[in-house]
Order: structure tokens, then C-alpha cells, then sequence
């Protein structure tokens, strides 16, 4: 029987101290084991994202860099330049319609030929802006407005000043013969009975012209009213230049 009060250090049996001398040498041989496992494991780098593409389109011109091919008309039996530049809205009228073609059409405008190409594009445009720079400079250098007797002379002179502007031809003693035989030198004067007038659209002013006529080949810089008598005059021989190559050449009824 032991003394009292004195512990006795247990013994530790020899398979025990071995077992737990393999363990914590096992444990000395797994640090190494997982440390190394740490150090040589790879870590996976995130793919590189593909780099982006840029595609380039053709380059777009703009619309106003787009030319636009000129518009032509083949002439037919009938045609005139007045007609055609009315039907297709001519800028600058037929006498735009005959700068614009005149190496093709020759000295008279009143001639065409069937089959003729006219150009009613950008050449009829360059035409009426030459024009329309020609009447500038010469207004530029115009000289002092010319006073006008108000009766039938001065209205004759007058719109053969304004007929000059506009090339259209024509001369006193013609559109003087062509007054007296439709009027009588009276700028009210009205036909009420003819088939104009059963139509609704009497033969009007000092040449008989009709409103649509009027209309038609009414100059700028005239006035709109159909009785005025210069106004009348201008727009008459206008359309007598279109229809017969000038007022000059009409003896009758037109």
C-alpha cells in the first residue's frame, strides 16, 4: 500500500508512448506533406478576355455630295419650248428651257426637231442662274428709269423695254397692228361672245388674251391683272414668241 500524501507518477505503457510518438511524428511528416501540397499547387489565372474588334463601314457621302443626273425630254411632233417648260415646271420658264439648249436647238427657239434630247435638269438651273447673274450686272448698270407716257405708245415702249429684258423679240409696228385689230387700243376691252367666252374664259386687254394664257406666260416684274395694258401686252407676246417665233408674225387671230 502506498504512503500517504505521495503521488505516484503513472507509467505509460511502451505501446502507448509509441503511438503517440507516431502520431506527432506524423504530424512533423504531414506538415511538410500539406505545406508542400500548398506551395506546388497552381492557381488558375482568369482568361484574358478576347481583345475587341472594330469594324469599319464605307464610308456614306453626304446626299448633298450626291449629283443628281440631269433630266432630259425627247421633243415630239407639237412640242414647243413654252409648252415643255410649262408641263415640266421649268424654272426661269422657256427661256431657261432654251439657254440651257441652245447648241442643241440653234438660233431660232421657235424651231425644235422630234426627237431632239432637251436637258430640264442642272443645266436648265446653271442656265437660269446665268441668267438671273446676267440681269443683275446689267441692272447694276442700268441707267435712270424711263418715264412712260400713259396711252398706247408709252405702254408699247414699255413692254418693249421689258420684252428686251427677257429676250423675247418683237417690234413696235408689230404688236401696234396686232393692238388695233384685237382691241382698238382699249385695255378694257372684253370678248363675251366667242367659244373662250361660252367656256367662262374671255379673250381680255389690249391683245385678247385669255386668263390661262395669261398665266402662263406672264412675265415677272408685270403686273398680275390681265386688263393692265403693259402687263397684257408682255405676256402676249410672250406666248406669240413660244407659239409663232414672235408677235411680228401673227396677222390674224392667235
Amino acid at each position: 500500500m502506498p504512503g500517504l500524501g505521495k503521488h505516484r507518477r503513472p507509467k505509460q505503457r511502451p505501446i502507448a508512448r509509441k503511438l503517440a510518438f507516431a502520431g506527432t511524428g506524423g504530424a512533423a511528416l504531414a506538415l511538410p506533406l500539406i505545406s508542400a501540397t500548398t506551395a506546388g499547387a497552381t492557381v488558375a489565372q482568369p482568361a484574358s478576355a478576347p481583345a475587341a474588334t472594330t469594324q469599319t463601314l464605307p464610308a456614306v457621302k453626304p446626299a448633298a455630295e450626291k449629283a443628281a443626273a440631269p433630266l432630259t425630254y425627247s421633243v415630239t411632233v407639237g412640242d414647243t419650248l413654252s409648252k415643255i417648260a410649262v408641263e415640266h415646271s421649268v424654272n426661269g420658264g422657256w427661256q431657261a428651257l432654251y439657254e440651257a439648249n441652245r447648241n442643241a436647238i440653234g438660233s431660232n427657239p421657235s424651231i425644235i426637231r422630234p426627237g431632239l434630247k432637251l436637258s430640264l435638269g442642272a443645266a436648265a438651273k446653271a442656265a437660269v442662274a446665268k441668267a438671273t447673274a446676267a440681269k443683275a450686272t446689267t441692272a447694276a448698270a442700268a441707267k435712270p428709269a424711263t418715264t412712260y407716257a400713259n396711252n398706247l405708245d408709252g405702254w408699247i415702249r414699255q413692254s418693249l423695254d421689258i420684252m428686251a429684258q427677257h429676250g423675247i423679240p418683237g417690234s413696235y409696228n408689230g404688236i401696234h397692228r396686232n393692238v388695233m385689230r384685237e382691241s382698238s387700243g382699249n385695255p378694257l376691252a372684253i370678248n363675251n361672245w366667242d367659244s373662250n367666252a361660252a367656256a367662262g374664259i374671255p379673250s381680255k386687254g389690249l391683245l385678247q388674251v385669255i386668263d390661262p394664257t395669261f398665266r402662263a406666260y406672264h412675265v415677272p416684274g408685270t403686273s398680275t391683272d390681265s386688263y393692265d395694258p403693259v402687263a397684257n401686252i408682255t405676256a402676249a407676246c410672250n406666248y406669240a414668241a413660244a407659239r409663232y417665233g414672235s408677235i411680228d408674225n401673227v396677222n390674224g387671230p392667235y
